[in-house]
């Protein structure tokens, strides 16, 4: 892959004959702030009966709490840092590209591209502590609270 690459969604579906295909091509839809919605359902188990794209809802704590699960892209451009936050949800977190700090409560945890994290509802925050973006894949899927739960 070339660094001009542009991340781009494929989404399978069946076509009008029930033959499977390719029914979305193109980039993630945008979010606010950096990074875009690759994908997200409203429920689980998931509906895969439908053809249409996801819509541009934007990303919020309250849509990851739906009930359903979310796929999504999330730069972080240098010096970002989030807040401090835990969810009822349990994420899946991939590190493609740049270097980004996990925050524990008990530390911090340095991450690099092909590092993996699961991230089972605990309080934390994020950070970019270098002077490139670093991008990381998401996955949230709904889960039982842990601990005091969430606070987003």
């Amino acid at each position: 892959m070339s660094a001009a690459h542009t991340a781009r969604r494929v989404v399978t579906g069946l076509d009008a004959d029930g033959k499977s295909c390719v029914i979305v091509d193109g980039p993630p839809v945008p979010m606010s702030g950096s990074g875009g919605m690759v994908w997200r359902t409203a429920a689980i188990p998931a509906d895969n009966s439908g053809t249409q794209d996801i819509d541009d809802t934007p990303f919020d704590f309250a849509l990851m709490h739906s009930g359903g699960s979310g796929f999504m892209v999330v730069d972080y451009p240098p010096g970002m840092s989030t807040f401090w936050h835990a969810t009822d949800t349990i994420d899946y977190i991939v590190v493609l590209k740049g270097e980004v700090v996990l925050a524990l409560e008990t530390g911090d945890v340095t991450l690099q591209p092909g590092d993996f994290v699961v991230d089972r509802g605990v309080n934390h925050a994020w950070r970019n502590d270098t002077a490139d973006v670093a991008s990381i894949a998401v996955i949230n899927l709904p889960a039982l609270p842990v601990g005091k739960g969430r606070t987003v």
